[in-house]
């Protein structure tokens, strides 16, 4: 458990919070480049770090993040015309480009020279992976956009669900890096099998076990840690060990282990101290990797029947997360479908920030302690000026990833060699999954 204090350092992110100066030193994700698809379209209002941002595509395709608010009157700029190279204040007519240049006053006299005595607070841009960034950290010193590990090409398929969720962003990440609680909460999604590694259907994931209480052990590392979860496999449990590794890359993103078709990685951005824009991302090969609309239907993540059109969920703790108890009668472990679903209605009704100083943490939560302390720890190097964590020469190796593998007991996870699922990597239908899987965890 944490103190107050600790946990107040932890999720705190607004204004000079020591956590969120230290995330703004890594390019952040804004929206989707979906949302700003259209040159001259209607801008889309982004919030990240406690800070309101209007993002706009000019018309020749260039990308915008700006403050909100006009610096004239301070009225919002999602409202404005988006035209001829520049968004216009609908109040004024006060008129920036991407860059956060005045191009035009239409209210003062051209004499005056205002235009060239205000400039608009901008953040450099940057589109890939299927997300519009921003560096939101010091504009005197500002890094090379490295690509994630989860968009590690142009041509890599991507597949984003987004949803903006009412509670802190620690606790979704905890989420994301707790192995243990998949093979309860999501035990109706998450199906033991007689495979030989994880696979995925078009309902389900399969997994070769039906350990419920893995082993858990850490690396701690500079760009944050990696574990493994251990279980006891449903082949071979005597001589083998099925290893889930999972990899936290500070401050916000989680390498999840994969299946047969793709790689699993999720990150999780502030929006403030409250609210937390949540993406879960399918990507790898496009043969073997589902497009946008099949991933979120998958996942009942849909604009309409499971999102409104600013990805708020329809799900929510009034309307008990559309829980069925029927079904549960039935056999369904949460009455809840979509497995983020299940994941969100637990992180919601913990409340807008975890009280971390009432829990009762055991074994299983090793990588939720680890988590807490390399964040903590990571803040306290920063502010001796020191390099952020999981910067410059602290970023993560491009030979690091998340796997998933049944193997000897003996085998040492952390030196076991990896490397992420595409389709030429893929056997036959006809072979045997547990070499499919070995398959495609060797180098």
């Amino acid at each position: 458990m944490l103190t107050h204090e600790e946990n107040e350092l932890l999720c705190r992110v607004e204004g000079n919070a020591p956590m969120g100066k230290l995330m703004r030193q890594h390019w952040t994700p804004v929206c989707l480049m979906e949302e700003i698809s259209e040159p001259d379209g209607a801008p889309v209002k982004a919030r990240v770090f406690g800070e309101d941002l209007v993002v706009f595509r000019d018309n020749e395709g260039r990308v915008g993040v700006m403050d909100e608010y006009c610096p004239h009157r301070r009225v919002s700029l999602v409202y404005g015309r988006n035209e001829d190279g520049g968004l216009r204040c609908l109040y004024h007519g006060w008129k920036f480009d991407v860059l956060g240049n005045v191009l035009e006053m239409v209210s003062e006299p051209a004499a005056s020279g205002m235009t060239e005595k205000v400039k608009h607070k901008a953040y450099p841009a940057k589109e890939w992976g299927g997300m519009v960034w921003a560096y939101m950290g010091p504009q005197d010193a500002i890094p090379e956009f490295v690509a994630p590990a989860w968009a590690p090409t142009a041509d890599t398929r991507v597949s984003i669900a987004k949803a903006l969720l009412p509670c802190n962003w620690a606790q979704i990440l905890e989420g994301a890096i707790d192995s243990a609680h998949s093979s309860s909460l999501h035990s109706s999604d998450f199906v033991p099998a007689r495979v030989g590694g994880a696979e995925a259907t078009s309902k389900n994931w399969l997994r070769p076990s039906t350990d419920k209480a893995p082993r858990l052990q850490v690396e701690r590392t500079e760009y944050g840690f990696r574990y493994a979860a251990l279980r006891r496999p449903i082949f071979n449990a005597n001589t083998h060990d099925y290893v889930r590794s999972t990899v936290f890359v500070a401050p916000g993103t989680v390498l999840i282990p994969p299946n047969n078709l793709y790689n699993v990685a999720n990150i999780n951005v502030p929006m403030d101290d409250t609210n937390t824009a949540f993406y879960f991302i399918a990507w790898g090969d496009p043969a073997t990797t589902p497009e946008t609309e099949t991933w979120r239907k998958f996942l009942r993540q849909q604009i309409g029947p499971d999102l409104d059109e600013r990805y708020r969920p329809l799900r929510n703790h009034e309307n008990r997360f559309w829980q069925d108890r029927q079904a549960m009668k039935a056999g369904n472990f949460t009455g809840i479908t979509g497995f983020p679903n299940q994941d969100i209605a637990m992180w919601v009704t913990m409340g807008p920030i975890a009280n971390r100083s009432d829990e009762r943490l055991g074994a299983s939560d090793l990588a939720i302690v680890e988590f807490r302390r390399r964040m903590l720890d990571a803040i306290a190097e920063f502010e001796q000026d020191a390099e952020a964590i999981a910067t410059g020469a602290k970023a993560i190796p491009q030979t690091v990833c998340s796997y998933q593998a049944v193997v000897p007991k003996e085998t040492n996870w952390r030196a076991y060699a990896a490397r992420y699922v595409s389709a030429k990597h893929a056997l036959p239908d006809n072979e045997p999954a547990a070499i499919a899987t070995d398959y495609q965890v060797r180098q």
